[in-house]
């Protein structure tokens, strides 16, 4: 298991600021969530979805969350837009093909606003009835950079 490090808060901090306690949590609500965290681990690490399943649980902002995650030195895996996979999907000629033309009018749409979020990501999984995953798989067919990630990882 690699922990999220004094080096790794470093490096972050140049790209993300993210303040002490996002969405202005009572002491008790800060302990609650830590639990909570602490308690959904797998194998050390916690998955994005879980993390996600832990704001809708305690009603707090998924970047109280992701700061939570951050201050007790865990990494997030499993990413639902596959943006900590090593090796992204290759994709071959076919899937140029058999893209969903209503996907890419979304994604372009997106970037076009400068809007190309996770959070909108996820919107438009669920408005076309995909998973995030699909989404972003061609994003990144198409070289689409998502960012702001809605835990504060990116």
């Amino acid at each position: 298991m690699r922990s999220f490090d004094k080096a790794d808060r470093k490096k972050k901090s140049a790209r993300i600021q993210l303040q002490e306690n996002p969405g202005n949590l009572s002491n008790e609500v800060l302990c609650q969530l830590e639990d909570m965290v602490k308690a959904s681990l797998k194998g050390g690490y916690l998955p994005c979805a879980v993390a996600f399943k832990i704001a809708k649980e305690t009603q707090v902002p998924k970047i109280a969350v992701g700061e939570m995650i951050d201050r007790l030195g865990i990494r997030i895996t499993n990413c639902q837009t596959g943006c900590f996979k090593v090796d992204k999907t290759i994709h071959d000629n076919s899937t140029h093909e058999n893209v969903d033309d209503r996907i890419v009018s979304g994604l372009n749409a997106l970037k076009e606003i400068n809007e190309l979020t996770c959070a909108n990501v996820f919107d438009l999984a669920e408005q076309l009835k995909s998973t995030p995953m699909a989404i972003a798989d061609v994003a990144n067919l198409r070289n689409l950079k998502i960012y702001s990630c809605q835990l504060g990882c990116w």
